[in-house]
């Protein structure tokens, strides 16, 4: 696309003058909203009871106005054969166990656990993710610069990255279904499931209900809460016939993965001016180069 002299020198004072405004100024600190509500929401996901339908995954790109093709398509059993993660397509997938415990394979959903404490909030250097009071993690597309500390953060690996396109990437991760949820509605994966294996509530109540299923069917469940203490605690939840990390968790301990972004972050950024300025500079170019398709084509002068 063609720019204008004059845009081009507009563009660049901007830029220049936020670099010196910030070499003169006294370092600040990001604020990105990060609450974390007794009030907060959350799901239990019971894999005992999911068939693999993948039903979820369908509602998941609908609600989010993905391609998500005919729902019948994912009746197709052969994408378990292997591995699958989250990506900048799919915001969930389900993946299958052979379980040596029972007669049934076990089939896990897999998607952003929304922590409470988030390493994604506590990386970004910009502010662009958030925890909400209801308990979503959610990102500002018009504050990120494409870093992408947040993919390096997560102790679950799930921000994607639209690698394939060249100026306008996005960040790409579960929500929550924040546009939902904050009218009343359930999360799509919720709504749609068959078998009930998602329930959604309060952080709390969910986990007592856990509690009292373990309790009720010990033959049934590993005595495990999976994301009640992972990483300071997540809003997902997990019961599961096999152990943890049998079924690709990762074995984490109960200290908030944000110990350790949060010291490196501020260490670098909060008493060291110059690479506040360079990055202002950089986001300020790399913001640019990703809103260049919202501009109107004008004439070169």
């Amino acid at each position: 696309m063609k720019q204008s002299r004059r845009n081009f020198l507009k563009t660049s004072a901007v830029l220049g003058a936020s670099v010196v405004g910030l070499s003169s100024a006294k370092p600040t600190k990001a604020a990105p909203q990060n609450i974390l509500s007794d009030e907060r929401m959350g799901v239990l996901v019971d894999t005992t009871a999911c068939i693999g339908c993948r039903k979820c995954e369908w509602a998941c790109k609908k609600a989010h106005d993905m391609p998500a093709g005919n729902i019948e398509s994912y009746d197709d059993r052969t994408v378990f054969e292997k591995r699958r993660r989250p990506d900048a397509k799919a915001l969930t997938v389900v993946n299958e166990y052979q379980n040596p415990n029972g007669k049934f394979p076990l089939n896990v959903k897999v998607q952003c656990m929304h922590c409470d404490h988030p390493a994604c909030v506590s990386a970004c250097i910009v502010g662009a993710f958030s925890k909400q009071a209801n308990g979503s993690v959610i990102w500002d597309t018009d504050k990120c610069i494409g870093c992408r500390y947040c993919m390096v953060a997560c102790p679950f690996q799930v921000p994607a990255f639209e690698f394939e396109k060249a100026w306008s990437p996005d960040i790409k991760k579960c929500d929550f279904c924040f546009d939902r949820t904050k009218t009343g509605l359930l999360p799509a994966c919720v709504e749609i499931c068959p078998m009930e294996v998602l329930t959604y509530g309060k952080r709390d109540e969910l986990i007592r209900a856990a509690k009292e299923k373990i309790r009720l069917y010990p033959e049934r469940y590993v005595n495990h809460i999976f994301g009640e203490y992972e990483v300071g605690g997540t809003s997902w939840m997990y019961l599961s016939s096999m152990d943890f990390t049998k079924v690709d968790f990762p074995k984490l301990s109960q200290n908030p993965a944000p110990g350790v972004t949060e010291a490196i972050q501020h260490g670098i950024f909060a008493y060291f001016i110059p690479p506040i300025a360079i990055y202002a500079l950089l986001g300020g170019v790399m913001w640019l180069n990703k809103n260049r398709k919202h501009e109107s084509h004008g004439e070169e002068e």
